[in-house]
């Protein structure tokens, strides 16, 4: 063998090691992800089908376009009058666009230390849609698993947050309910141990060929059936990432990947962990993907009808186990 052969032979064997590095760090989670026929739902599934139905039914059906004046006064309400009802206190932080006053709402389960897990999601809607999945999917979930939790207790704080002004044209802005959120967080040296963002988390499909992926980063050997849950985070939220997937799968009888990719991974920072990423917390998103799956995202059509609510249920019956695991 020549020595340029050989120094050939080399610079492949590490860009392969390379590549084979990457996909363990942004790809390998524990487990195995569950595969089969459904198990029965328990009557306790059941009873959070119910209550799942009945908050999407009130944001994207009752209430609707959650991006009007009056509209967001009704959601306001509406959470907090749920909240209310689960036992919990609401607060508010309000903060001002375009000279128009908005909210963040919280609740709190107080731990034993001041260390938090946080749960959240926003409660606005697209311009022009009813957002039954997004993210109307996402309040009722922090909804449910605030009720879920009410009488347990926890070594860490969890809290339940609902943002404002997520969605276009304030995306990714200093407008953002989150970025006002996580501002103050910083400002008050608040720990935060775990950030649950919950994303769309409605609609499920044993379609063949249903799932899809961003164009510029496909997984190899991901599923494609829609069937899923997914756990997304930053290569710096890695650790929470496997540590969710870690639980459910080991409590949850139902299909679920997860994923740690770069930020530049289009889709990865679609939600409100994206400015407590930049302020330097850890942070993941739980979504069925959106629109790398769901026909109707960002559409008038995101209706409450078309969601797969016994699907739901389960996942956020699962959900409310990893955060229970994560505060204790």
């Amino acid at each position: 063998m020549t020595p340029a052969r050989l120094a050939l032979d080399i610079v492949l064997g590490l860009i392969l090691l390379g590549i084979c590095g990457l996909f363990i760090l942004v790809l390998w989670m524990p487990g195995s992800s569950f595969h089969g026929n459904q198990p029965s739902y328990s009557a306790a599934e059941l009873e959070t089908e119910g209550e799942l139905r009945r908050h999407i039914g009130v944001l994207a059906g009752d209430i609707g376009r959650r991006h009007t004046k009056e509209n967001l006064q009704r959601t306001y309400k509406y959470i907090e009058s749920v909240l209310s009802k689960s036992g919990y206190k609401s607060l508010e932080q309000e903060y001002v666009v375009e000279n128009t006053p908005c909210k963040n709402i919280e609740a709190e389960l107080k731990g034993a230390t001041s260390e938090l897990v946080i749960v959240c999601a926003h409660y606005d809607s697209v311009v022009g849609t009813v957002g039954a999945d997004d993210n109307a999917s996402g309040v009722a979930s922090t909804l449910e698993i605030a009720r879920l939790l009410k009488e347990k207790s926890s070594k860490k704080t969890i809290r339940f947050l609902l943002f404002g002004t997520e969605e276009p044209p304030y995306f990714s802005s200093r407008d953002m309910g989150s970025y006002h959120y996580a501002m103050r967080c910083k400002e008050r040296g608040e720990r935060i141990a775990a950030l649950l963002d919950l994303e769309t988390l409605a609609y499920y499909t044993e379609a063949p060929n249903s799932q899809h992926y961003p164009s510029n980063f496909m997984p190899p050997g991901y599923p494609t059936t829609g069937n899923f849950i997914a756990f997304v985070g930053n290569l710096k939220s890695r650790s929470l990432v496997e540590d969710c997937v870690r639980i459910f799968r080991e409590t949850t009888t139902f299909p679920s990947e997860g994923i740690a990719a770069p930020e530049w991974v289009n889709g990865v920072d679609w939600a409100d962990q994206y400015w407590f990423w930049k302020l330097g917390y850890p942070g993941v998103m739980i979504t069925d993907t959106a629109p790398y799956r769901y026909p109707y995202y960002h559409d008038v059509k995101d209706t409450p009808e078309k969601l797969s609510y016994p699907a739901f249920a389960r996942v956020v019956t699962g959900l409310s186990k990893v955060v229970d695991r994560l505060a204790n």
